[in-house]
């Protein structure tokens, strides 16, 4: 295939996947009786500058979370459990930065290599069941994540403090506080600093995955447990070492609100970004720059949908139905697509085996 049909072919899933979409959240406004024309026109409203702030913010947060999930599928490995790693290393870095063992941003940077570490360490245990007991990480992570929500709420509850209706940690030192980053010239919503964070993260990704051994033999585990095997690669250890990196990257997630906004771990945190960041990486194909496209689509889907009940009456429930049907929707396409692409490719060498055939066969005459 040249360049043209190739940038078309890749071009079609994703244009596929949209389209569909579109027409199966159509199909079910009309089905419960809503507005389709008032559903699509709040959701393609230019968002104010506010809200853009806000879908860069999320997006940030759910591009963590998508990569913490990518490192794993890459391998062929389903972190389920990036929500428990989220939650369990964010209170565990809350609770470290609020005591102010250390001034300043040191504060910070070493609460953010706490954040990791815990974070490793959750996701770790799936690992060891994996590879010393055969459990399923499928299995041990849904558990864990359950295990995560209780002990967290323990903990909070004997170690926080009570302040009104909500109970959360020690609020960090203002001086361990990270600015945030001017945006939109007059907004005085600001982008969150260690969003950054996400933008080493991601390039770190690309690299390690694209640019090392370590990538090579963890997406060659990923097609083929044999195959890599035999070319010498420990899996046990790259199981291990996977979702180690998988669990490190989920505790990276909840650092950008913690030091950007609520400075304290609470009973109002955020929930279910692990699991959307799952859904993201699926939109994404595991790829960084995918991955990144994914987050702005979850993220201005959900920042969009406060204005639906407002302005067109209609449940704010619907986006959640918008984004699953993306995600099946790009999960189908690309698959379509991709067998349409192997028929191509397999018409091509037929094509060329002819010619070769047909050259032979007028040498020889």
């Amino acid at each position: 295939m040249n360049l043209l049909p190739r940038v078309g072919v890749g071009l079609a899933a994703p244009l596929l996947a949209i389209v569909v979409a579109g027409l199966v959240t159509s199909l079910v406004l009309i089905g419960v009786g809503d507005s389709v024309a008032e559903f699509w026109g709040v959701m393609f409203t230019v968002p104010s500058a506010r809200l853009t702030v806000g879908i860069v913010n999320g997006a940030s947060i759910l591009y963590l979370s998508g990569l913490a999930a990518a490192v794993a599928f890459r391998m062929n490995l389903f972190n389920i459990g990036v929500e428990g790693q989220y939650r369990v290393a964010t209170f565990a870095a809350a609770y470290f930065a609020g005591q102010a063992l250390l001034p300043g941003y040191l504060n910070t940077v070493v609460t953010i290599c706490v954040a990791m570490v815990v974070g490793a360490a959750w996701a770790g245990i799936a690992a060891i069941l994996r590879v010393t007991r055969g459990v399923s990480e499928v299995i041990s992570t849904i558990m864990l994540n359950a295990i995560a929500g209780g002990l967290v709420a323990y903990l909070l509850r004997e170690l926080g403090d009570q302040q009104g209706q909500i109970r959360r940690t020690t609020t960090i030192p203002e001086s361990s506080w990270v600015g945030g980053i001017p945006l939109i010239p007059g907004e005085s919503s600001r982008v969150y600093g260690l969003a950054v964070l996400a933008v080493v993260a991601g390039i770190a990704f690309a690299v390690i995955l694209n640019r090392t051994r370590f990538g090579f033999d963890l997406r060659a585990t990923g097609r083929s447990e044999t195959a890599a095997v035999a070319s010498g690669v420990n899996v046990k250890r790259m199981v291990v070492s996977a979702m180690l990196l998988s669990g490190a990257v989920a505790g990276l997630i909840g650092m950008l609100d913690l030091f950007g906004n609520s400075h304290a771990y609470g009973s109002t945190i955020q929930v279910g970004v692990g699991f959307t960041g799952i859904a993201v990486a699926l939109l994404g194909r595991n790829n960084p720059v995918g991955i990144a496209l994914g987050a702005l689509v979850f993220a201005f889907l959900s920042a969009q949908s406060n204005a639906l009940g407002i302005e067109a009456g209609i449940s704010p429930e619907i986006v959640a139905v918008t984004q699953g049907v993306i995600v099946l929707s790009v999960v189908i396409a690309y698959e379509v697509v991709r067998r349409y692409q192997v028929r191509i490719e397999q018409r091509d060498v037929a094509r060329a085996l002819e010619r070769d055939r047909a050259r032979e066969a007028g040498a020889l005459s």
